[in-house]
């Protein structure tokens, strides 16, 4: 079986070291021209964790994880006036037991993969057309090939769902909000702790720390309208400097790192919510099909977990279209608690308001009591709501 996927962050090289093992053909093809480094802390929690243990990398990201030993909400004065350790929850909190970068994890998958699967960086599909036995691929280079199945593995902007399944209107819906991500020096005093601060305005800042004297700073802002999709990097920070300017806390300091950053990233926050994931011979994997929003905070658990189910099915299946409808199956109730967004959403998230800012970390204070926590276990107990099945054509690598 020759199997192309598009995307080479986190979901397209776990899914091509499951086929690799189920015995296929696999490609993967970035548009990136090279593997990237840094980018935001993800968190691998729940089900998931049981996946990178059968994948064999789990002391590759021992060695690679954050030590992040909580969430701290901070005031203006950088006063803590709210924390949640790690630890609680079983390890599924807000800050989850395996907190790394984004970067590490996918350049971990590319080094467990590399062997073994072909990697094209600086290409992308440009036309797919299919019939009842495989997909013609054209891609930006010039190369023309064929291949039994196509996976988008390539976010929430998937370009094979675009050519395969229609507009991105169709699929993805804003929450209204908009974020940066860009590495920062270390302050010093983080003591292992994610700090957060809220300004009125609906302005969030967040600042957690690394490995190596670095930190990763985040910036957000509300805005009812998506309007902001089109700008340059240096349009892009010139508008956050005008929204966050004088926010308070370390902010300003913040926004003066900016134009050093390497690795700024700055995107509309998005869910995608897709009702059937696969097209024929295409199928839709991670963000491309099922995206939360950082908001859900199950994005990079939903993307390992799909891996290892689509690999699974597919190795089972003589019908590539049974394995995706089975693939869908198993994943549905996993995938809409995934979705479902804590309570308030982006508004409670960044609150416009000071006494909502404080309703809110006087709420979160109240998580670590009775009936609170209750509750809170509820909403973080989504990242176990799926039983993985066994799959042996899985279990053992192939030499």
């Amino acid at each position: 079986m020759r199997v192309l996927i598009s995307g080479a962050g986190i979901a397209g090289p776990a899914l091509a070291l499951w086929l690799h093992r189920a015995g296929a053909d696999v490609t993967v093809v970035e548009r990136a021209e090279r593997p990237r480094p840094g980018g935001h802390p993800v968190d691998v929690r729940g089900v998931a964790r049981g996946v990178v243990e059968r994948m064999g990398l789990r002391e590759r990201i021992r060695e690679h994880q954050v030590d992040e030993r909580g969430a701290a909400f901070v005031d203006g004065r950088g006063r803590r006036i709210g924390e949640l350790p790690a630890d609680l929850f079983g390890g599924d909190g807000i800050v989850a037991e395996i907190e790394i970068a984004r970067g590490d994890l996918a350049r971990i998958l590319l080094d467990a993969t590399s062997g073994d699967v072909g990697y094209r960086f600086g290409d992308r599909i440009t036309v797919l057309t299919q019939d009842r036995d495989g997909v013609d691929v054209t891609f930006a280079g010039g190369a023309r090939e064929r291949y039994d199945l196509v996976v988008g593995a390539d976010g929430v902007h998937s370009g094979v769902r675009r050519l395969a399944f229609g507009p991105d209107d169709d699929f993805v819906r804003y929450l209204g909000a908009y974020s940066a991500y860009f590495t920062v020096r270390d302050p010093g005093d983080l003591d292992h702790w994610l700090q957060m601060y809220n300004a009125p305005g609906s302005r969030v800042a967040t600042l957690r720390p690394e490995r190596g004297g670095t930190a990763k700073a985040s910036l957000f802002f509300r805005e009812a309208d998506s309007r902001f999709e089109r700008l340059s990097r240096a349009e892009q920070e010139r508008l956050l400097t005008e929204r966050l300017t004088g926010a308070g806390w370390r902010v300003d300091e913040l926004l003066a790192q900016l134009p050093g950053a390497a690795d700024f990233y700055f995107d509309s926050i998005n869910q995608v919510r897709v009702d059937r994931w696969w097209r024929g011979r295409v199928v839709l994997l991670g963000d491309a099909g099922y995206c939360g929003s950082p908001l859900a905070g199950l994005g990079t658990s939903l993307s390992l977990v799909g891996a290892y189910v689509l690999a699974g099915e597919l190795a089972e299946a003589t019908d590539p279209e049974r394995a995706f409808a089975a693939y869908q199956d198993a994943m549905a109730g996993y995938v809409a608690s995934g979705l479902d967004l804590p309570p308030g959403g982006i508004r409670m998230f960044a609150p416009r308001s000071r006494a909502v800012i404080r309703l809110r970390a006087l709420s979160m204070g109240m998580m670590t009591r009775w009936p609170a926590r209750q509750l809170a276990e509820r909403q973080f107990a989504k990242a176990d709501a799926i039983t993985l099945r066994e799959y042996p054509a899985l279990t053992s690598p192939r030499r």
